[in-house]
């Protein structure tokens, strides 16, 4: 029997499946946590989600709304200071993935999540900024992003590189340094891409039942390569989706984005005009 489900949910439930048991992860908050603790929920029980704030361990009963929601410190094996966490977990390479998502990102998984627009001083949009996805992309054994398509969200180069993937290209990373393997997956409502190990650019691995490739294309920022191994990803189960409109039960109808909201200075407080643009 079919079951229907949304383009939202497929990319959730793809992203989850991307978690195994046992991995631990640096979650960001939003469309990673989703998966994330859908994937906890279902086929990884003993996946260690680490959010910035200070939280090992966490095992939350609702999707937290922020990096700061007491739900985390409640639930967690263990809270340690910030310092600890980037400088004892992360920096060193001891978190397996990364998963982090994007304003925009482009070809070679480059993250902007600071400014939309040419000046840096005079943006069109100011976004909520960097937080400590600079450091989840530099430093983790490998990252996953999570991130709705379009030629807005995937261009060819990003406005502002927020968090590195693989700069321009081959060698960005070693030349500065980064010890983590960068960007391997990027997960959409559309479909999944692979970085190339040789030239370090996204290339469409696996596109979704009732998505073409031609949309795909279409819907990205720069001439995107197709993978001559490419497959389709299997739908979610019936268990999958009801695991994730469980989850998805817990947050209070229209709670999420003003408390995000409210949780942000004023000056990355995207305007409303801009806001329904994008």
């Amino acid at each position: 029997m079919s079951v229907s489900y949304t383009s939202d949910e497929m990319m959730t439930v793809t992203a989850a499946r991307a978690l195994a048991d046992g991995m631990t992860c640096f979650v960001g908050i939003g469309l990673p946590s989703e998966a994330a603790n859908l994937a906890r929920a279902t086929h990884a029980p003993d996946l260690v989600l680490i959010y910035e704030s200070g939280t090992i361990g966490a095992k939350p009963t609702a999707l937290p709304l922020s990096i700061g929601d007491g739900i985390l410190a409640e639930t967690a094996d263990s809270v340690v200071g910030v310092p600890e966490i980037f400088n004892y977990w992360l920096q060193p390479g001891r978190i397996d993935v990364g998963f982090l998502g994007a304003a925009q990102l482009d070809r070679f998984g480059n993250i902007n999540t600071t400014v939309i627009g040419p000046a840096y001083a005079d943006p069109r949009v100011r976004l909520p900024g960097a937080g400590g996805a600079p450091e989840i992309a530099a430093a983790c054994r490998e990252v996953i992003v999570i991130i709705r398509q379009s030629p807005r969200t995937f261009v060819d180069r990003v406005d502002f590189v927020t968090s590195v993937g693989f700069g321009d290209g081959p060698g960005a990373r070693e030349r500065l340094g980064l010890t983590g393997a960068g960007p391997r997956r990027v997960i959409t409502d559309l479909g999944v891409l692979s970085s190339d190990p040789a030239t370090c650019e996204l290339v469409l691995t696996g596109s979704y039942p009732g998505s073409p490739v031609a949309e795909i294309k279409e819907r990205t920022g720069w001439e995107l390569r197709v993978s001559p191994e490419l497959q389709e990803v299997p739908p979610p189960s019936p268990g999958e989706l009801a695991a994730l409109r469980a989850l998805r039960a817990t947050m209070p109808a229209g709670q999420d984005a003003a408390a995000a909201a409210a949780r942000m200075p004023a000056s990355a407080r995207m305007p409303a005009s801009e806001g329904a643009a994008r």
